[in-house]
C-alpha cells in the first residue's frame, strides 16, 4: 500500500472567511439581566432508563440520547448585540465568559462575576486546559462528542444535526450561516444535503466553544431542535495537512514573538553559515525594518515622555554626529552577519559562557598505583 508524502500534498487556498454579523457594540454599557427569576420553567424529561449513569448524568438503557423525546427546545437565546455589556468581571480581571449568558438565561446582568461578551480570540486565557467558560477539559471526547471537549486537540468545527431542509443546498447553507455567524467569524461551512447535517468551522476555537453552548437545542427557521456537538477529526488527508501546517505556523509565530529579533537574526546567520546558504540582504533589511518599527511602536509612549522631560530640563545642544563608515568585508560574510555574530557572542559572554573557551584537560594524577619505577631500587619511586 503506497503512502502519500505530506510535502507532496497541495493544500488549496481557503475561501474568504464569513465575517461576524451583527457585530457587538464597540462601546459597552452595563450588561442587562437576560431573564428574571422565575421566567424560565425547567421541566424534567421523563426518564425511561433503568440505571443512572453518573458520568453522563442521565439514565441509561432507555430511549436514545438523540431522539426527539429526550430533547426540549430552549426557552431562551442570547443576542450578542443587545445582551453584551460590562459586568464585575471587567473590574476584577476575570477573563472567562458566563455560561448562562451564552445560553441567554443569566439573571445577574452587570452583577455577574463573569464576562458578558464574546471571547476575544487575541486574548489568552489563564489556563489552556479549560474552555472559555472555565470548565475543565478532558483527555478524550465523550462517546457522543458532547460536553466540554478535549485538551489534546484544538477543535474548531461543530457538528449541527436535525436541520429541517425546506429548500436546496445553497438555501440551507445561507440559513445556517445567518444563524451561526453571530458567534464569530466562520472559516468554512459544509452542508450535507438530504442528511440534515452541517459542519461549521470557526476561525477561533473560543468562538466554536461559545457557539456550541449558544445554539444547543435552538432552532433555525423551521422550529426544529438542533443537535450541536463537536465534530470528529476530518478524514480528508488534505485537511489534515492544512491543519498541521496551521498549527506549526502558529507555534512558530508564538516563539518568534517571544524572542529578541537580534537573536533570531544571529541564529539565522549561523544556520545559513552551517548550510552554506547566502542570505538575501533585502530580506534581512525588511525584517530589521519591521522589527525596528515594532519596537518604536511598543516604546513610543515611553520615548515621548522621556523627550518631554529632557526638553523641560535643558535646551537641546547640537552635537556633531559622526556616522561610522561600514567596513568592507573580504570574507564570505557581509557586515550585517558579522555584527549579528558579535552581538550573539556578547550575549553568551554576559551569560558567563566565553566564546572559543575550552576547558583544559585535567592534570594527570600524581597518585599512582603504589608501584615503584621499573628498574629502580629507590623506595621514593
Amino acid at each position: 500500500m503506497s503512502t502519500v508524502n505530506e510535502d507532496e500534498i497541495v493544500v488549496p487556498p481557503l475561501p474568504d472567511p464569513i465575517p461576524q454579523a451583527p457585530r457587538p457594540p464597540k462601546k459597552l454599557k452595563p450588561a442587562r439581566k437576560q431573564v428574571k427569576p422565575g421566567d424560565v420553567n425547567k421541566t424534567e424529561t421523563v426518564q425511561t432508563g433503568k440505571e443512572y449513569n453518573i458520568w453522563y448524568n442521565k439514565w441509561a438503557g432507555g430511549d436514545r440520547e438523540d431522539s426527539y423525546s429526550n430533547k426540549t427546545k430552549s426557552q431562551t437565546r442570547c443576542q450578542i448585540k443587545r445582551d453584551s455589556g460590562l459586568t464585575r468581571a471587567n473590574t476584577t480581571g476575570m477573563k472567562y465568559i458566563c455560561l448562562f449568558f451564552a445560553r441567554g438565561c443569566c439573571p445577574y446582568g452587570w452583577e455577574c462575576e463573569y464576562r458578558h461578551t464574546l471571547p476575544d480570540p487575541n486574548e489568552e486565557f489563564p489556563d489552556s486546559s479549560k474552555d472559555c467558560f472555565a470548565r475543565d477539559k478532558f483527555a478524550d471526547y465523550r462517546d457522543d462528542m458532547g460536553g466540554v471537549g478535549s485538551f489534546n486537540r484544538q477543535n474548531r468545527t461543530l457538528y449541527v444535526g436535525r436541520i429541517k431542509e425546506t429548500g436546496t443546498g445553497p438555501e440551507t447553507e445561507e440559513v445556517v450561516i445567518r444563524h451561526f455567524r453571530e458567534w464569530g467569524t466562520i472559516e468554512r461551512i459544509r452542508v450535507l444535503q438530504y442528511r440534515s447535517v452541517a459542519f461549521v468551522t470557526y476561525v477561533s476555537e473560543f468562538h466554536a466553544q461559545f457557539a456550541k453552548e449558544a445554539m444547543a437545542c435552538q432552532s433555525l427557521d423551521n422550529d426544529e431542535i438542533l443537535n450541536v456537538r463537536w465534530a470528529t477529526e476530518d478524514p480528508n488527508p488534505v485537511q489534515k495537512v492544512a491543519e498541521k501546517r496551521r498549527l506549526e505556523d502558529m507555534g512558530r509565530e508564538a516563539i518568534k514573538a517571544k524572542m529578541d529579533p537580534k537573536i533570531v537574526d544571529a541564529m539565522r546567520a549561523v544556520r545559513a553559515l552551517e548550510e552554506g546558504v547566502t542570505l538575501d540582504d533585502d530580506a534581512m533589511e525588511e525584517d530589521e525594518a519591521r522589527d525596528s518599527k515594532r519596537r518604536r511602536i511598543d516604546n513610543g509612549h515611553e520615548d515621548d515622555e522621556e523627550e518631554e522631560e529632557e526638553e523641560s530640563v535643558s535646551p537641546p545642544v547640537p552635537v556633531p554626529v559622526t556616522q561610522p563608515t561600514p567596513q568592507p568585508s573580504n570574507g564570505i560574510l557581509n557586515a550585517d552577519t558579522l555584527e549579528s555574530l558579535k552581538y550573539f557572542a556578547e550575549i553568551r559572554k554576559k551569560q558567563g559562557i566565553s566564546v572559543g573557551q575550552q576547558k583544559a584537560p585535567p592534570p594527570p594524577s600524581k597518585a599512582g598505583l603504589g608501584l615503584g619505577g621499573y628498574g629502580s631500587d629507590d623506595d621514593d619511586d
